[in-house]
């Protein structure tokens, strides 16, 4: 079954061409990060407009680049949420109409869900099967929840972010530090071989149950706490800076990689405590932030500690992709059928509530 997969819940216009779930058989996806720097973050309007403009260029190559004609296609899936309201309308508005076109299924994909199953299209020899029950870390510019995994469509979610995501962290420590858009990798470049305990920034910890819906109130997250300290380091240390930094490199590398190591330090905090409370054998991490050099060794090393496996979708696949929509659609997950026919866009859809 070969699945035509769009997202573009954010600012990645995305489509991929994907054989029963696994063989990606293309994946092309225009990045709009250029468009959006100088604005520090990602703009909807400018995100919607430009899914308007690239999004039939890109399934045009992604259709070709797979070697196959529009009628050998059996299905188009899109992502229906969460995200952006104004983005995700261009895709499922797209899908609908190509999946009348061409004459065949549609299916709507719930985007954390297909972020979860990224890390297996990364392993050709790891079915969901073999590793169930397991914690997934789906953590990304938008999101940070831990969901516990008993297989395809079965979820339940652990914790989740109160506030700002491992990823807005980044990316408002980043802007406060002088480093740029997207946050993420400047940080993680800049504090390659620097200090990690140079400073010591807070690893915030929820202690309310009241205020987390239900959840785990020690499985959540919380990083607003942690953008406030960075703030006022700045402003006690380096006063006359603020307005326009510019520190010497080894002080802003250090202090980016403290910065990251807190960050990294409350997510593997969270993820062993939930490896530990639901006794499985094995974890991931999703998203774009698990390509993060420092998340990624602190994760093997916790696999390590607490002998478990841990499995890791490769680069391509932790920014947003259209591989995970068309692979997780192959595998029979998503909205289908006559419903899926009124299926609107869900900014705040959630996963295992």
């Amino acid at each position: 079954m070969h699945v035509l997969g769009i997202e573009t819940s954010c600012d990645e216009t995305a489509a991929a061409v994907v054989l029963d779930g696994t063989h990606v058989r293309s994946n092309e996806v225009f990045s709009q990060v250029a468009l959006h720097q100088p604005y520090g973050g990602v703009v909807p309007e400018i995100a919607s407009r430009n899914h308007v403009t690239y999004l039939p260029g890109v399934l045009e190559d992604a259709v070709s680049h797979s070697g196959l004609n529009w009628n050998q296609l059996d299905a188009v899936a899109v992502t229906y949420g969460p995200g952006l309201a104004s983005s995700l309308l261009v895709g499922i508005a797209s899908a609908k109409a190509l999946a009348l076109r061409i004459k065949v299924p549609l299916i709507g994909i719930n985007h954390l869900e297909a972020h979860i199953y990224s890390a297996f299209l990364s392993h050709d020899s790891l079915a969901f099967s073999d590793v169930c029950p397991f914690i997934a870390l789906v953590v990304s510019g938008g999101h940070t929840c831990l969901v516990r995994v008993d297989g395809l469509g079965h979820y339940r979610l652990l914790g989740t972010t109160m506030d700002d995501a491992a990823g807005e962290a980044f990316d408002k420590g980043a802007n406060l530090l002088g480093l740029g858009y997207p946050g993420g990798p400047a940080i993680d470049s800049v504090s390659r071989g620097a200090d990690p305990d140079a400073i010591h920034f807070p690893r915030s910890r929820m202690r309310k149950p009241g205020i987390t819906g239900g959840l785990q109130h020690d499985l959540c997250f919380s990083f607003s706490g942690l953008k406030t300290a960075l703030m006022y380091y700045m402003k006690t240390h380096f006063r006359d800076q603020m307005a326009k930094p510019a520190f010497p490199p080894e002080y802003l590398a250090n202090i980016a990689a403290s910065y990251q190591e807190a960050i990294v330090d409350t997510l593997i905090d969270r993820v062993r405590l939930a490896i530990n409370r639901e006794k499985v054998r094995s974890f991931s991490a999703v998203g774009g932030v698990s390509f993060n050099h420092r998340l990624r060794e602190k994760l093997a090393n916790l696999a390590e500690s607490t002998s478990t496996h841990v499995f890791l979708p490769l680069q391509k696949y932790c920014v947003d992709n259209a591989a995970m929509v068309g692979g997780l659609a192959g595998k029979g997950q998503g909205v289908s059928g006559r419903s899926v026919w009124s299926l609107d866009a869900c900014p705040n859809l959630e996963i295992g509530r």
